[in-house]
């Protein structure tokens, strides 16, 4: 079986291509591909082997790498690189002349300049095919624009996250999972917009990972607002921790704030913070500046 590869072009887009294993390639290695009848340039950033579980079908249709860069292709494709730059500046013109509300990102030619990609993002969906026709005729090649999500936006700039770490999206993601605000409150963490949204500005990508386990330590938690018993008395679950399963309970009767394990407290009667999780409004005692800033974050 051929082994598997992850190319990224210039403007940091990237995809999987497939090579015979007698080219010996690596990682850092330029390679000129074909991909749909055309020759694209790029750079290994990833040997996959096999990682990546495909049939037999698919690979087939994968790109497929021609050839190692030599020195002559890279020429070309400097060369290619500020065709690239020149035909940016060009469709930045007349996306200012139609006036179409849309942010261009990046230009691409292909290696055998047969193809310009152009990638943006918009709000909505954008009527180009005038910008398509005039481009087309302009550059006096094939166009193809494609949009993508504010997320793919991010993925293509890079960053670091408040982690201190580089971006997943840009280090490792391939594909994005659904995430909602859903998971930031079963996680019990702090609904403010700031602290949960990542800078593309939707959900943190690292909500999804723990999710899961989240979930499980939470099964036989009380819920926050719900009447338990301990050795100090009767009181209201004020505050919880989900890692240490410990739970602190308000006191009717003294008026004390104590600290439990979650064995050692007892849940006395269910009220309308101990339904199911779908039965519960996640955005329960929120103002209407707080929820609509929070829908925003939650995948479209």
């Amino acid at each position: 079986m051929d082994p598997l590869y992850d190319i990224k072009v210039e403007t940091g887009a990237t995809y999987v291509a497939r090579a015979p294993a007698s080219m010996s390639l690596k990682a850092k290695d330029w390679v000129v591909v074909r991909k749909d009848k055309i020759l694209d340039y790029g750079q290994i950033i990833t040997c996959l082997g096999e990682k990546v579980k495909l049939s037999e079908k698919d690979k087939e249709e994968l790109p497929h790498i021609d050839h190692k860069a030599t020195v002559n292709d890279q020429g070309k494709a400097n060369e290619n690189l500020m065709r690239s730059k020149s035909a940016f500046r060009t469709a930045v013109q007349y996306i200012q002349n139609l006036k179409l509300p849309m942010k261009l990102l990046n230009a691409h030619y292909s290696f055998d300049m047969k193809l310009v990609t152009f990638q943006f993002t918009s709000d909505g969906r954008v009527d180009f095919r005038e910008l398509v026709k005039q481009l087309s005729q302009g550059l006096n090649t094939r166009i193809e624009l494609r949009q993508i999500g504010v997320r793919d936006e991010t993925a293509l700039i890079g960053g670091f996250g408040v982690c201190g770490l580089q971006l997943c999206c840009c280090k490792f993601l391939r594909t994005f999972a659904s995430i909602n605000v859903r998971m930031a409150k079963e996680q019990d963490l702090s609904l403010n917009p700031n602290n949960i949204s990542g800078i593309c500005g939707r959900l943190k990508c690292c909500l999804k990972y723990e999710h899961a386990g989240y979930q499980e330590l939470d099964k036989d938690m009380p819920r926050r607002g719900g009447m338990c018993e301990c050795a100090e008395g009767r009181g209201r679950v004020i505050d919880r921790n989900l890692l240490t399963q410990k739970v602190t309970l308000h006191i009717d009767e003294t008026g004390k704030n104590v600290t439990y394990p979650k064995e050692d407290v007892r849940v006395v009667y269910l009220d309308k913070y101990k339904l199911p999780h779908e039965q519960v409004d996640v955005f329960d005692g929120m103002d209407e500046e707080q929820k609509r800033l929070l829908k925003q974050l939650n995948d479209e």
